[in-house]
């Protein structure tokens, strides 16, 4: 029996996004079950667009913007638990995936033979359309390791962080492991989820030939001597979230002097990046030491949101 694939798309004000991804989504030369878009209580005329262009994707509707956790719970909730597809692939709103993506996926998948029941997640590798850069999942260790250039250019090859965008979750992974936390609201969910599916044993497989362009925020390259990276130029709310939802996976889901330190260094480069590239430097350093300090007292939920 072939398997059931839906893709669950998490939209806010996504309108002018919106049509090139579904239409990518609907040319898969592997078709899906089910297109799904969660519209995370836009004011921007997403509903409209779907319900009038595209009736045969499945609009599910949140009443308020419930941040990208919020919006993969929903989504997620409905595609595995209720729809009971096989294979959830989750995507971003302005990620637009190749038309034999979903196949590449699969076949991927397929050639693990003996351990292909272990993958819970099978993971595209998104690349910024503007500047070819890839978007690399990453090694755990206490703390994030980027792969090494010869592991980037393996088809196939296991890693421990993915985020939401191009990731295929399996059923059981959500019936056994649970839903995204929606008190992250963003930023650090699809992370957060991605240890929670490790420590309960799943692998998680990168498929590289399976590529989606992906625009990573508002990203720009940065360049400064011997140093090449994207900066995604965050609101100050985002950073909040950024700040607030690692400091608390290292204080209180995994904690240990070494991730507390990896954590500690991570925030503080970050934050010398806001004061070279950011363009509202002081505000975003605030909200990133307010975050820390909630992190750390494990004060959680929806506390700032895009105006």
């Amino acid at each position: 029996m072939s398997l059931s694939v839906a893709s669950v798309t998490v939209a806010y004000n996504g309108a002018k996004f919106l049509q090139q991804h579904i239409e990518a989504l609907l040319r898969q030369g592997r078709p899906l079950q089910e297109v799904i878009v969660v519209d995370n209580g836009s004011s921007d005329g997403t509903c409209a667009l779907i319900t009038s262009r595209y009736p045969n994707v499945t609009l599910v509707q949140l009443p308020e913007n419930l941040g990208v956790g919020g919006g993969l719970a929903a989504g997620l909730a409905y595609a595995a638990l209720e729809k009971r597809h096989d294979w959830v692939l989750t995507l971003d709103q302005d990620s637009v995936p190749n038309d034999d993506g979903l196949e590449i996926l699969l076949k991927g998948i397929e050639s693990l033979k003996d351990v292909k029941g272990e993958v819970g997640i099978a993971a595209a590798l998104p690349v910024h359309t503007e500047t070819g850069v890839c978007y690399p999942p990453l090694i755990w260790r206490d703390g994030f390791v980027k792969p090494s250039a010869e592991l980037l250019q393996q088809p196939i090859w296991f890693a421990d962080l993915v985020i939401t965008s191009g990731c295929m979750v399996r059923r059981d992974v959500v019936e056994k492991v649970g839903l995204p936390r929606t008190d992250f609201f963003i930023d650090f969910v699809d992370f957060e989820y991605c240890l929670r599916i490790r420590s309960r044993g799943y692998k998680i497989v990168v498929i590289t030939r399976a590529q989606l362009a992906h625009e990573i925020g508002n990203a720009r390259e940065v360049r400064l001597p011997g140093y090449t990276q994207l900066w995604p130029n965050h609101a100050p709310w985002r950073e909040y979230y950024v700040s607030r939802n690692m400091t608390y996976a290292a204080w209180w889901l995994y904690p240990s002097s070494r991730t507390k330190r990896f954590v500690v260094r991570h925030l503080a480069r970050h934050a010398g990046g806001v004061l070279l590239f950011g363009s509202d430097k002081l505000a975003c350093l605030r909200k990133m030491a307010q975050g820390f300090w909630d992190g750390r007292r494990a004060t959680l939920g929806v506390r700032f949101g895009p105006s």
